[in-house]
């Protein structure tokens, strides 16, 4: 074995996949694990954990899978993550965990997502410890990333904890917005929501907070001590070009909410998805490729539309590799200017403008800079425009003196605090969309900020 070279796991072959849900990647057999897990130097100052917006023990875990002992790797993760199937599966580990693994400096790091994912698969479930109660009741808001990784944390602290989900499954954006052959629902999202439950969280769906309950009615007539927002980002963005409001555009959200929420890709679908034979995708972040290769699956012919090179791709490597495979067509250093109709009110094409790199902006990037007279189509009947979310403006617009930044997002401080005293959030609703871990970190911080609060209150 190459010590340098890290082990591969199987997947299903590009033509097999590019009309099926199934999930893409089989994962590490035990043996896989093994010889992976043996590459780890089990550093003194391991910088993967550092860069774990979680703090995992990724050295002791993956230690644990060298010697064969899944359990005991299991228990170790289960310090700090409730969602280690999810995250294995779904996390960008190159920005995080495996891009500060020192194995990549002369080599390729380890691949902690994937061992993560080999041992939430393949341990033994273990019943969860009931700490005694407090008697203190946390009302969280969105069952996403951060307020499930919240109510878990809340609830082996022993508090009483109740999620309100305003759709009629839990799981936030883990539900509505990853696709199927990438985070498999029944198996590992269902899974892993059993062991929150499991604690003694209750989930309750269908309650839109803000309309069906307001956050004073539940602190002020329902005898919740606190309350954790944690509603995520889920309100598009469009471009403000001609032709927006032609039929065949709509945004990611909302094909991907069709899909997974609804099962639009199943024939018997009772709220199909309408996608077209030519689909062009705008964006080029993991919401555009997880919409690009849902409408492959769909049947069409898909370009995803970027203006900006492969090299400053938001998405995940391992997402752009898989499209490219699968047959999806990337139209670099372009930018849509105008959607086209048939003159039914249909789409027919997409206008765009070839675009060069120009100097870096405030993210560090080089600012795309349209190329004169370099105008051209690309036939379609379906747009999907995948150029980011905000968090939607309800849940601050119903609380009296909950604060906002001119971005839509609630203002709070880095434990989660907001401007109303007892009431927290972390997550896509404060910073924006982000990650699935980054929204885990957040809402593991408010649990503790919510504790140390709850602990002042007679």
């Amino acid at each position: 074995m190459d010590r340098n070279k890290r082990i591969k796991a199987a997947e299903l072959a590009p033509e097999l996949r590019a009309r099926s849900f199934e999930e893409v990647c089989c994962g590490f057999t035990l043996e896989q694990a093994v010889l992976e897990a043996s590459r780890c130097l089990t550093c003194p100052k391991p910088r993967c954990i550092q860069a774990c917006p979680v703090g995992i023990n990724i050295p002791s875990f993956i230690a644990e899978v060298k010697k064969g002992n899944i359990d005991a790797a299991a228990t170790v993760i289960a310090q700090d993550s409730v969602f280690p199937a999810i995250c294995g599966r779904v996390c960008p580990q190159e920005n995080q965990c495996e891009g500060a693994c020192v194995m990549g400096v002369k080599g390729e790091s380890i691949a902690i997502g994937m061992l993560e994912r080999f041992v939430a698969d393949n341990a033994t479930p273990v019943a969860a410890a009931v700490p005694a109660p407090t008697g203190k009741k946390v009302a969280v808001i969105g069952s996403g990333p951060a307020g499930l990784a919240c109510s878990a944390d809340l609830a082996r602290l022993g508090h009483d904890v109740t999620v309100f989900e305003a759709l009629h499954k839990a799981g936030g954006v883990l539900s509505y917005g990853i696709p199927e052959f990438r985070l498999p629902k029944d198996s590992v999202l269902e899974r892993e929501l059993r062991a929150v439950r499991a604690l003694g969280v209750k989930i309750e769906t269908d309650v839109l907070v803000g309309r069906t309950v307001t956050l004073d009615s539940l602190l002020d007539k329902e005898g919740f001590d606190a309350v954790f927002i944690g509603t995520g980002a889920g309100l598009p963005k469009f471009m403000g070009i001609k032709g927006e409001n032609l039929c065949g555009v709509f945004s990611a959200n909302e094909l991907l909410t069709r899909s997974n929420l609804m099962h639009a890709w199943k024939a018997d679908a009772a709220t199909p998805a309408h996608v077209g034979r030519k689909v062009c995708v705008v964006g080029g972040g993991n919401v555009a490729m997880d919409a690009a290769r849902t409408a492959l699956r769909l049947g069409a012919e898909v370009s995803i539309v970027y203006r900006r090179t492969e090299a400053e791709l938001p998405a995940r490597r391992e997402e752009v590799r898989h499209a490219r495979e699968e047959g999806i067509v990337f139209q670099m250093l372009s930018c849509p200017v105008e959607i086209l109709s048939d003159g039914n009110g249909w789409v027919r094409a997409l206008r765009c403008t070839r675009m060069e790199l120009g100097p870096a902006d405030e993210s560090g990037r080089r600012s795309p800079v349209p190329v004169p007279g370099s105008e051209y189509e690309i036939e379609c009947d379906t747009v999907v425009m995948a150029l980011g979310t905000s968090p939607n403006p309800l849940v601050a617009s119903t609380t009296e003196g909950l604060e906002t930044c001119h971005h839509g997002c609630i203002v709070a401080d880095p434990a989660g605090a907001t401007t109303r005293p007892g009431i927290f959030a972390g997550g896509d609703a404060v910073s924006g969309a982000a990650t699935v871990i980054l929204a885990m970190g957040a809402g593991r911080r408010a649990a503790r900020a919510i504790d140390n609060y709850l602990s002042t209150k007679d």
